[in-house]
């Protein structure tokens, strides 16, 4: 599907749903049909008066991605970026660059890599602090099953900064439960088990299906009763709290890999 992008004089149109972070915590799968109602409302009144729905086909491309729908996610991609780019708004493109990405992560890891690694650059040159700590978190995500340990590290320590710093007490718990699951493939166990425990909700497991694998892997080499007392611990955390003990075993970890090589 090859999305035509519109000419002359463009107006942009920028919804929310509000309270949205807290309705994600609260009840993810009323938040799915709240947007989904959302997005439909919009599509219809929009197509309705003539108008283009970039972003809804980039949040159709994440949906299916998510879903295990690579094959329609892939085609529903296909020419989404040079659409995005012919608008000439960094914003847009940024978010088609993050689809692409989520599409093609398991066909294509280096093109993903590229991409969600150019998408980072115009956000956070745009200014765009939500779409960088997005992009920043999958390219983690990328980076932790095909490329650069190290790379990780930057990129999850940059997201966790941000939606610290923007008192998000939701989101920030995606890229801490993919440095759970990172850090239980490096065999550091107490600290995955401590940040996994923290890091767990519906949102977390919803974008990064995986930490359920590493929590159950954690569980195996701890044992239940061990794994408890440690996710505890992360649990009862305060936000601040555990960003700083992220930064620190992050620091560690760094440390020893790069004395190891």
């Amino acid at each position: 599907m090859t999305v035509a992008a519109p000419s002359g004089v463009v107006t942009f149109l920028f919804t929310d749903i509000e309270g949205s972070t807290r309705r994600w915590e609260k009840d993810a799968e009323e938040m799915r049909a709240a947007l989904a109602a959302h997005d439909e409302v919009l599509r219809s009144v929009i197509e309705a008066h003539g108008g283009w729905l970039f972003k809804h086909t980039a949040w159709l491309v994440g949906a299916l991605s998510l879903a295990g729908s690579g094959g329609e996610a892939m085609d529903c991609a296909d020419g989404l970026i040079e659409a995005a780019e012919a608008t000439g708004n960094p914003h847009m493109l940024a978010w088609a660059l993050t689809a692409y990405g989520l599409a093609f992560g398991d066909a294509d890891p280096v093109g993903a890599l590229n991409a969600l690694g150019r998408g980072l650059v115009i956000a956070q040159d745009s200014g765009s602090r939500i779409n960088a700590s997005i992009l920043a978190t999958l390219l983690a995500r990328l980076e932790v099953e095909h490329g650069d340990t190290l790379a990780a590290f930057d990129h999850l320590t940059l997201a966790i900064r941000n939606f610290h710093d923007a008192g998000d007490t939701t989101t920030i718990r995606v890229p801490l439960a993919v440095l759970a699951a990172l850090f239980d493939r490096l065999g550091r166990c107490e600290p995955a088990a401590a940040i996994a425990g923290f890091a767990l909700s519906p949102l977390s497991t919803g974008v990064f299906p995986e930490i359920n694998t590493a929590i159950a892997h954690l569980r195996d080499l701890l044992g239940d009763q061990a794994y408890e007392s440690l996710a505890r611990n992360g649990e009862t955390m305060t936000t601040a709290a555990m960003a700083t003990y992220a930064y620190d075993q992050i620091d560690q970890a760094r440390t020893e890999l790069e004395h190891s090589h």
